[in-house]
This record gives structure tokens, sequence and C-alpha cells, in this order.
């Protein structure tokens, strides 16, 4: 097992780590929902969760009774309409849209001498770091083009490493989703999860919320 003093880098993901961008896609949605005088309710909107972009809208169109009103030139359209809205709301993001806790984790790993990368498959990404005021936090960023294998393939995860110019075991990767943990474990880092224990129960160490994820807890943890 990795000991607490090997670690030289964190390797973060991004929603549900430092912020949650999902509450965002939801009113994305639900912005095209009204606009195509579809109801709207919390069960549709927890349903897209994790859902492709055109699965998600063919879920919506077939919950408001629509699912044969468009062709497919007119779903696409549709769907960049749901981006645009959503770039809008990423828009209005600020620094009080970080996770509890995550501010003074990262300030903590900043002043100990920590490198930081950012492992996240969205290509918004630069454009939430820029709103929560943390892109300096995170000078590198794996480039989502550049992968040819989604998580829980480990080639994120091993990218993230290798910019910070680190071996996989001097890293630490930070995930809420068990297919991220799954590509941390893969990558052969340390696995940080963050949530439901049994649901991230491959990660080496798991909290139950952001906000106790602390230098000092993991040490603990690790060196246990």
């Amino acid at each position: 097992m990795t000991k607490f003093a090997d670690i030289k880098g964190f390797v973060f993901d991004l929603d549900g780590v430092i912020t949650d961008t999902s509450i965002l896609h939801g009113n994305a949605w639900h912005q095209l929902a009204d606009s195509l005088d579809i109801t709207w309710s919390t069960k549709l909107g927890n349903a897209l969760k994790g859902i492709s972009r055109m699965d998600s809208l063919e879920m919506i169109l077939k919950a408001g009774g629509k699912a044969n009103d468009f062709s497919d030139a007119e779903k696409e359209k549709l769907a960049t309409q749901k981006n645009t809205n959503y770039i809008a709301e990423v828009n209005k993001m600020t620094p009080a849209n970080i996770l509890p806790g995550m501010k003074d984790f990262l300030d903590g790993l900043r002043a100990n001498g920590y490198q930081l990368s950012l492992a996240s498959a969205s290509k918004n990404a630069p454009r939430v770091l820029d709103k929560l005021e943390l892109a300096d936090y995170f000078p590198k960023v794996v480039d989502p083009a550049s992968l040819t294998h989604g998580k829980p393939d480990p080639e994120i995860y091993t990218k993230g490493a290798a910019l910070l110019n680190l071996k996989p075991e001097q890293c630490i990767g930070v995930e809420d989703a068990a297919a991220g943990v799954a590509a941390i474990n893969a990558a052969g880092e340390t696995s940080v999860g963050i949530g439901d224990a049994t649901e991230l129960a491959a990660a080496d160490m798991v909290f139950s919320n952001t906000a106790a994820v602390t230098l000092a807890n993991i040490k603990a943890k690790l060196d246990n």
C-alpha cells in the first residue's frame, strides 16, 4: 500500500468533486422542455442523470408524447439548443458553486507543494474552472479530445499523472463515481471516493462528502 509520504500529486474529477454541474444540465433540459411545451418533473430530471445528450432528448420527447414529431436533423438542432442553454448556465457560475470544503482542500494542497491536474471528460471543464476562479489551481488539464477510451478505462487518469511528470503510484485520484474509481485503480493510483461507501467500495478510501476530504484525513487513512 502506498504511504502518504510517497504522494506528490492529485488528479481530480470535476463534477461531483469540485462542483455539481448536474443541476445546470437539469436546468438546461428544463428550459428545452418548456420551449417544446413538455411538462417537466423532478422524476424526469433525475432519469436523465448520466445519460447521453441524444438519449436524454429522446426520453424528454417520449415523456411529452412527441417521440415521432421531429426528424433526426431537427433533433440535432434541439440537442444543440440544450448545449447552448447549458453554456449559459455555466456562465452564471461563481466561486459559491464550489462544493463544501473543496476550496480549503485545494488551498491546503497548493500550500503543501502538491501538483494538481484535472481529469474530466467534460469539454466545458476549463470554462467551469474559470467561473469558479480555480483555473490557476489546475494548470494541467487532460484534453478530452485526446482520449480514445472513457472511464472506467484508466486512460484519463494515466494522462493526468503524466501531465504532472509523476508515476501513477505518486498520485491520488479523487472521484465520486464507481466508474471513475475503477479508472483510478486501473491506472495504479490511490483512489479517494466521495459519496456512498457501498457504491464506491472499490476505492482505497471513501469520504461521505466533500467537506470530509482533508489532507489530515487522507494521511490518517493511508498510514493507518
